[in-house]
C-alpha cells in the first residue's frame, strides 16, 4: 500500500471533483487542481438565527469559504432555512455544511436548505455504549444492513437536491460494532467511512467528501495515510476528495502546535483538498492559521526531485514506530538515542541568552548546545560514508532540499547502508534573509519537525527559524508535547465552541487551567457536550464533560465517574477527583503563598 507517489518529492494527489452548491452564485468546485478550501465552525446557538448570520459574515470577511453549523435536532436542522435565506438576502452566498450527530431525521432535514451535510459513521445510525459483544458475519452483515437503510434515504435526498456530503469518522466516537471489530484504530475509523461510502456508490452518488479527526496529530497522520491507501486499493475511481483537521486541537500555540503538525505534514505529501483548524477561540482565528499555513506549504516542499525513488521508504506509515537508534552521549550530563527522550539542542546564541535565566527545576532548559556537538553533517543528495553508528548525524545545511525530504532521504540512505545512527533534527537548513514572524516561525517549525517526528524519525531536535532565545526554547519543547514525544507541562484537549456546547469553552478552559496548569504529566479533556467527548478523551486522564445546561459531568479516562455538577462548582469538584487519584500536586507559588500568610 501506498499514501503519496514518494516521500522524497511533492505530488499533490488527483482527486476527483465535487460540487459543493452552485460554482456560478457563490459555491465551487472542490478537489482536482482547485486550491485548498479553508473552512470553520460557527460558535453560537443554531436556534439564534442573527448571531449565526452575523458569526457567518464574519468568517467570509475573513476569508472563511465553507461554514459549518450544528444540527443537533430536527428543529434546528429547520432553522438552517431561516439563516440561509437571511445571508443570501444580505448577498452572502458562502456555500453552508449541517453538522450531524446522531439524528438522521435531523439530517433528512437539513439536506434541503444547506450544500453540504456532515455524517459521522461512528453515531448516524449506530448507538454509542461502549459496550463489548461478538458479532458473527451474519450478524454483522445484518448490522451493515441495517446502516443502509438509515443512511440511503440521505443518500438519495442528496442526489436528488444536488448536494454534497461529508463522511466524517473520528476517534474515538467509532461504533461499538466497529469497535469490537477493529478497535479505536485508524483501521476501525477508515473501515467505517468505507461503508458509508460504497451506501453511496451503490447509488450512483459520487458527490462526497471524507474526514478521519483525532485530537492525537499522529493518529491522525496515519488515519489519513490508511484511507488514502485504501482508497487507492479499491480503485482509481475512489479518489475523492479529503478534508483534513486535528479535532479538539485547543488553544494558542499549543492549538497551532498541534494543527500545524497533522494538518500540514500531510499537505506536504499531496493530502488534502480542504481544511479546517479547530481551536478553543473565536472561530475568525482559525481562518488566519489556515491562510498562514497553506501559505508556508509552497516553500516546504519546492522541489520536485525524483531520482531517489530507488529507496524504499524510510518508516512505516501506517503504524507509529519510533526509529531505533543506539544511545549515545550529547555531553557529559546528558544521552540521546536509545530508549533516552528527544533532546532539545540549541544555538551557543540562544544559550547565552537563555542560561542565566534557567532555575535547577525548571523542565524547560537546553540539553546541548549545536556547536559543542560532535556531530557529522551531510549532504544526503551526495553519497557518504559511515563507519560509526554511534555518530550523531543530521542534514548539513545549504542543502537544495525541503528540510523533510531532506532528513527523510538521509534516513533512508542511512537504511539502505544498514546503520542506525541517532539523527538531529533542524526545522530549516536554509536561512530566510529576514526574520521570520514568530508566528511563521512557529507553523514552521511544527510542520518540519512534528511531521518527522510523526514519522518515527529523530532523537534531538534543533529550532532556529524562531529568532527568539526563549521562544525557539519553549517552542522545541511545544512541539515535542504536542507529538506525543515528552510531557514537561500538563496536557488539555480542548474543543472549539460550537452551537452544541454547553459552556463557555474559552471561560471555562481558561478556569481550568489556572487551576491546573503546573501539574506536569497529566492530561485533561475539555468538552463542551458529549458527542465527542468520552471517546475522543479516551487517552486524557480526566474530563470535563458538558452534560446539560449548567451541569457538568467529570470522567477518569473514558468513564463518567460525577455526574450534574453545577458548573459553579465544577472546576473545584475536577480538582478534588485529581486528588483522589493521587495525580495533584501543589503549585510552587500557591505554597510560598500560603506559607506567607501563616
Amino acid at each position: 500500500m501506498r499514501y503519496c507517489e514518494s516521500p522524497f518529492f511533492y505530488q499533490r494527489r488527483k482527486t476527483r471533483e465535487i460540487i459543493i452548491g452552485d460554482p456560478a452564485n457563490g459555491g465551487f468546485v472542490m478537489g482536482g487542481d482547485h486550491p485548498v478550501v479553508k473552512q470553520s465552525m460557527l460558535t453560537c446557538d443554531t436556534m439564534d438565527t442573527a448571531l449565526s448570520v452575523k458569526q457567518t459574515l464574519e468568517l467570509v470577511a475573513v476569508g472563511c469559504q465553507l461554514v459549518r453549523i450544528t444540527a443537533p435536532t430536527v428543529k434546528d436542522a429547520a432553522n438552517l432555512q431561516n439563516i440561509v435565506a437571511e445571508l443570501r438576502k444580505q448577498g452572502c452566498n458562502v456555500p453552508i455544511v449541517a453538522d450531524i450527530h446522531f439524528k438522521p431525521d435531523a439530517a433528512m432535514e437539513a439536506v434541503k436548505w444547506v450544500e453540504v451535510v456532515r455524517v459521522n459513521p461512528g453515531n448516524y445510525a449506530d448507538s454509542k455504549k461502549f459496550a463489548t459483544k461478538e458479532y458473527t458475519d451474519e450478524q454483522y452483515a445484518a448490522e451493515l444492513e441495517r446502516i443502509e437503510e438509515k443512511f440511503t434515504p440521505l443518500v438519495l435526498e442528496a442526489k436528488k437536491l444536488k448536494r454534497c456530503l461529508r463522511i466524517g469518522t473520528n476517534h474515538g466516537s467509532l461504533s461499538d460494532r466497529i469497535m469490537n471489530r477493529y478497535g479505536d484504530t485508524p483501521l476501525g475509523m477508515v473501515e467505517s467511512a468505507l461503508e458509508f461510502a460504497r451506501i453511496c456508490r451503490q447509488h450512483d452518488f459520487h458527490n462526497f467528501k471524507f474526514s478521519m479527526k483525532s485530537s492525537n496529530p499522529k493518529v491522525m497522520i496515519e488515519c489519513y495515510r490508511l484511507l488514502v491507501a485504501r482508497l487507492e486499493q479499491e480503485g482509481a475511481d475512489w479518489n475523492y476528495p479529503i478534508h483534513l483537521g486535528v479535532t479538539e486541537a485547543g488553544e494558542g500555540e499549543d492549538g497551532r502546535i498541534k494543527s500545524a503538525i497533522g494538518i500540514g505534514s500531510l499537505l506536504c505529501d499531496g493530502l488534502g483538498d480542504t481544511i479546517r483548524v479547530s481551536l478553543t477561540e473565536d472561530s475568525p482565528r482559525e481562518i488566519e492559521v489556515c491562510t498562514d499555513l497553506l501559505a508556508q506549504i509552497p516553500v516546504l516542499t519546492n522541489s520536485t526531485i525524483q531520482q531517489f525513488n530507488d529507496l524504499t521508504f524510510p518508516f512505516d506509515p501506517f503504524h507509529f514506530e519510533k526509529r531505533q537508534t543506539p544511545e549515545i552521549e550529547l555531553n557529559e550530563n546528558v544521552k540521546c538515542g536509545g530508549e533516552q527522550l528527544i533532546r532539545v539542542v540549541v544555538t551557543r546564541a540562544t544559550f547565552d541568552k537563555v542560561a542565566p535565566k534557567i532555575r535547577p527545576k525548571d523542565d524547560v532548559k537546553p540539553e546541548a548546545v549545536y556547536e559543542d556537538l560532535n556531530i557529522f553533517e551531510i549532504d544526503p543528495t551526495q553519497d557518504f560514508e559511515i563507519n560509526c553508528e554511534t555518530q550523531l548525524v543530521t542534514v548539513k545545511d545549504g542543502v537544495n532540499l525541503p528540510a523533510i525530504t531532506a532528513f527523510r532521504l538521509l534516513t533512508a540512505k542511512l537504511k539502505k547502508l544498514g546503520r542506525n545512527n541517532p539523527i538531529l533534527l533542524k526545522d530549516c537548513i536554509n536561512f530566510e534573509s529576514v526574520p521570520l514572524e514568530p508566528k511563521i516561525a512557529l507553523l514552521r517549525a511544527s510542520v518540519v519537525i512534528g511531521s518527522l517526528l510523526a514519522d518515527g524519525i529523530g532523537d534531538a531536535i534543533l529550532v532556529r527559524g524562531e529568532a527568539g532565545g526563549g521562544q525557539s526554547l519553549r517552542l522545541a519543547y511545544n512541539i515535542l508535547q504536542a507529538a506525543g514525544c515528552r510531557s514537561f507541562k500538563t496536557d488539555y484537549v480542548a474543543c472549539p465552541s460550537c452551537g452544541r456546547t454547553l459552556f463557555n469553552l474559552q471561560t471555562v478552559t481558561a478556569r481550568i487551567k489556572s487551576r491546573t496548569e503546573h501539574l506536569k504529566g497529566v492530561k485533561i479533556a475539555i468538552m463542551g457536550c458529549i458527542v465527542n467527548g468520552p471517546g475522543e478523551m479516551a487517552d486524557a486522564d480526566f474530563g470535563y464533560v458538558g452534560g446539560a445546561p449548567n451541569k457538568i459531568n467529570l470522567y477518569v479516562g473514558k468513564t463518567p465517574i460525577k455526574f450534574n455538577i453545577p458548573e459553579a462548582d465544577a472546576v473545584e469538584r475536577l480538582v478534588d477527583l485529581i486528588k483522589e487519584h493521587n495525580k495533584w500536586v501543589e503549585p510552587e507559588q500557591k505554597e510560598m503563598a500560603t506559607q506567607s500568610q501563616v
